[in-house]
């Protein structure tokens, strides 16, 4: 805590990262450090300089910054503009030229009808005036629970927002419920106000929009109810006289009573609220519990929300943050780099093209000749585009090739569409609704020609459409990066095999822009997690400008005792085979085979839970199939309930609770069925190496099958790994010295391994720790608190051996320091047995 306290008083622009293994109290430390210093902060800025915008030590920093008498609230305000007159000129609808005042009769009557039930379709006339585009409406809030609109028309006024604040963010629903908990342990969960902000999917309390189960349609749906305005009449009493005026209302029925908004907003900052508690007053209140804790934010101290609300730009604007002279911090940490450079990743497939091509002609066709000019520009030119990108999917000329990867610049140049202002394209998609309108009218002519598509259901479900319309936008936005910060990947179809749906995808390689539009907004931020060692990479990834010195960093070893944990290398199986599970070796029948007898051995001196980790799902079933035929699995079974996890991850709640079942009544009648518990087939990398915990009995034993390093022969992976050696080499030898040299200019793919080859440092280094993290978060799942105790056993005859050159480290250098300082190495099955055996007798015995 007081690392973390003072490294927050350090000033603004402070950065530092907190290695703390689980149980050791990392959340109730981040919550009292960062919460009392936010305390302290405001204090002294009311008994110092109450008239500045950064009152006390951060204002007498003496940073130049805030001089001028503008406070920060008013200096970061975006108004709405009163008109779009520069962008979007409202002028008489097109279909006035439509409803002309002539009479028809017949065929040309029928006809005028059906243009006049098409309206709702039209968009509205579009006019760009040169360059001069208006800036997104920043910080707005859209829905009509608690917009700019409802409070003008209610005589209500914003609430003063709160700075600054502390955000606290982390990958999963779940891990922000555990600090939730944690938080309400301690005096500032009932002193301070606090805002939970979590998806739709888990907050919306719509039993219609929830039925449509994806978390692309609950979205969807949502912004559709809301731009679905319900009409009521209202009398207003005037000049002796009563006048029906209508009202409009959002089509969602959780978010039309404001009333019920400021009664939810009441109830909850009563206390702490998790995500499942907000949804839980949202429905006993009858409102929208998503609106309803995006409202709190302005008025919160601490805000609690999921890494993709925060760390992505588009989001924050939507959700109106401010993160302007506040605390952020980032908890599970360890593959920050790789999770910012994946939000910003956008793919579009070739049956997406075609359901775009298809939706664009037949919209134009229709209304083409009462669109304004503008409209049918922009219209054209994205028919131009998805006519463009389907061509390049489809055109494979050597018929070999059929990944290829270039630059934003290449693929431009190679598609002859270098000429297109993408940027004024983007702002037409995002202001003019064309998404909405074009994806109506789909669905209008699905629903009308039900008959013919319904071989074609899936393509065409409800909202497929708009899901694909905002796929393409989100492409194109992808195109206005620059040149060096990611690759285009063109995946085209194979001429044999299982036919494949060819893709465009935009990789994002720089991580440091992204993260720096954080770091030059907050006050500081903080890194946390179990493991993030090592921080080399992680400082050239995400803050290369730093130096090492300058980053606050802080490890603490764990607080099990050294009789609870046995960490052992299984270099040999109990036939004497030396286990390789390097990817050519690691099929083999005798392997398998091997494996198999070593984990037989295993569950019968393992108490209660064991789960095996694998490299990949075809790994983990090639091994299940061949254990099945061998008779390897009734084998195991008498002594372990076997689970596999499944790659669908809404059924891994389910596994998870059968296998807990499992070992607690195992735990009652294993004497009478001599079953002792419950055996996990799980995958590196899957929801259950990451997320889950496994404590207690639910993983006495963990085994890591080999290193699971990842393909080299990934498209993506390659150009990662390109991209850090280029920026290690720049550190080392000189921003003037390049090493694109070492590879294509041109980006063309070669093998995975020869361009690990040509790497000196920085990208094998990132290959190899990719690996380790995986292993790290695996094996880490076991050890959970202070009275836990489980064997680590890490089977490959890799692990010990030390490096065999310079170029590359011995795997167990990238253990965390408290599992590496208490590493054995087993010659033979035998010893690994009889350290097993003893083991659990000891702690048997403790406990």
């Amino acid at each position: 805590m007081d690392f973390l306290y003072g490294a927050l008083s350090s000033g603004p622009g402070a950065l530092a990262l907190l290695e703390s293994p689980t149980g050791t109290g990392k959340t109730l430390s981040i919550i009292c450090s960062a919460l009392q210093w936010l305390v302290d902060h405001r204090d002294a800025a009311l008994l110092g300089h109450p008239g500045r915008p950064n009152g006390s030590a951060t204002a007498a920093a003496g940073s130049g910054e805030g001089d001028d008498d503008e406070p920060d609230w008013m200096r970061d305000f975006t108004p709405l503009p009163p008109e779009k007159a520069s962008t979007k000129k409202a002028k008489p609808h097109p279909t006035a030229r439509i409803t002309a005042p002539k009479r028809a009769t017949g065929p040309e009557k029928s006809e005028m009808s059906g243009e006049a039930e098409d309206d709702e379709f039209l968009l509205e006339e579009y006019e760009s005036d040169g360059e001069d585009v208006t800036r997104p409406e920043l910080g707005k809030r859209p829905h009509c629970g608690g917009g700019s609109s409802s409070e003008s028309e209610d005589g209500e006024v914003d609430e003063e927002e709160v700075t600054p604040k502390v955000y606290f963010t982390s990958r999963t629903h779940s891990q922000l419920s555990q600090f939730v908990g944690e938080l309400k342990k301690t005096e500032f969960g009932r002193r301070l106000k606090m805002a939970c902000l979590g998806s739709r999917k888990n907050l919306c309390i719509n039993k219609d929009v929830l039925k449509l189960g994806s978390a692309n349609r609950i979205n969807e749906r949502c912004l559709e109810l809301q731009k679905t305005k319900k009409i009521t009449k209202i009398k207003v009493e005037g000049d002796n006289r009563k006048v029906c005026q209508p009202k409009s209302s959002c089509g969602c029925p959780m978010i039309r009573k404001r009333s019920l908004q400021k009664e939810f907003k009441s109830k909850v900052s009563e206390q702490a609220l998790d995500i499942e508690d907000l949804a839980q007053v949202g429905r006993k209140i009858g409102t929208c519990p998503y609106y309803g804790a995006r409202d709190m934010v302005r008025t919160a101290d601490l805000v609690i929300l999921p890494y993709q609300s925060i760390l992505l730009k588009s989001a924050r604007e939507s959700l109106g943050l401010n993160l302007k002279n506040s605390i952020v911090i980032i908890d599970e940490a360890h593959n920050l780099a790789d999770s910012l450079t994946s939000m910003y990743n956008s793919k579009i497939t070739s049956s997406q093209l075609k359901s775009i091509l298809s939706n664009l002609e037949a919209y134009l066709n229709r209304f083409q000749s009462v669109l304004g000019a503008g409209n049918r520009r922009y219209i054209q030119t994205l028919t131009v585009l998805t006519r463009s990108f389907l061509q390049v999917l489809t055109s494979n000329q050597d018929g070999a090739c059929t990944m290829t990867s270039m630059t934003i610049n290449q693929f431009l140049f190679s598609l002859d569409i270098d000429n297109i202002n993408i940027v004024k394209l983007c702002q037409y998609v995002k202001e003019s609704n064309i998404i909405h309108k074009i994806s109506g009218y789909a669905n209008k002519l699905i629903n009308q020609d039900g008959v013919n598509i319904s071989s074609h259901q899936q393509q065409y479900d409800e909202g497929s459409s708009v899901a694909s319309f905002q796929t393409l936008a989100d492409f194109l936005r992808s195109l206005l990066n620059c040149n060096d910060e990611g690759r285009i990947i063109v995946s085209r179809p194979k001429f044999s095999g299982q036919p494949e749906d060819a893709y465009l995808k935009f990789v994002m390689l720089c991580s440091e822009k992204i993260f720096s539009e954080v770091t030059n907004d907050a006050h500081a931020v903080i890194l946390a997690g179990g493991t993030l060692q090592p921080i080399e990479e992680t400082r050239l990834r995400l803050f290369p400008s730093l130096s090492p010195s300058d980053i606050k960093f802080f490890t603490c070893n764990h607080i099990v005792p050294p009789e609870s944990i046995l960490p052992i290398a299984v270099t040999r199986g109990p036939s004497g085979m030396t286990f390789d599970f390097s990817y050519s070796s690691r099929s083999s029948l005798t392997m398998i085979e091997e494996l198999g007898r070593f984990l037989c051995n295993v569950v019968t001196i393992v108490p209660e839970g064991v789960v095996m980790f694998f490299a990949s799902y075809e790994y983990e079933r090639c091994v299940y199939d061949a254990w099945v035929a061998s008779g390897m699995i009734s084998k195991i079974s008498k002594k372990k309930h076997v689970f596999r996890e499944p790659k669908n991850s809404v059924d891994v709640e389910m596994i998870l609770n059968k296998y807990k079942e499992a070992i607690q009544s195992c735990s009652k009648c294993s004497r009478d069925t001599g079953i002792t518990g419950a055996l996990l087939l799980a995958v590196v990398g899957g929801k259950i190496s990451e997320g889950i915990n496994f404590s207690d009995g639910m993983g006495r034993c963990v085994v890591m099958v080999g290193l699971p390093y990842p393909s080299p022969s990934d498209v993506e992976l390659t150009e990662t790994i390109k991209h850090i050696e280029h920026l290690s080499n720049s550190v080392f030898v000189g921003a003037g010295n390049s090493s694109n040299n070492r590879y294509d200019d041109e980006c063309k793919l070669q093998p995975g391994f020869d361009i690990l080859r040509k790497c000196n440092k920085g990208g094998r280094e990132y290959y190899e720790n990719l690996c380790m993290k995986a292993v790290n978060q695996s094996i880490g799942r076991a050890i959970r608190h202070v009275n836990d105790y489980a064997a680590m056993l890490l089977v490959d005859s890799r692990y010990a051996n030390t490096s065999l050159n310079m170029s590359s480290s011995c795997p167990t250098d990238k253990l965390p320091h408290w599992i590496k300082s208490r590493l054995t190495c087993a010659q033979n099955y035998g010893d690994v047995h009889r350290l097993l055996h003893q083991f659990f007798k000891l702690n048997k015995q403790l406990r």
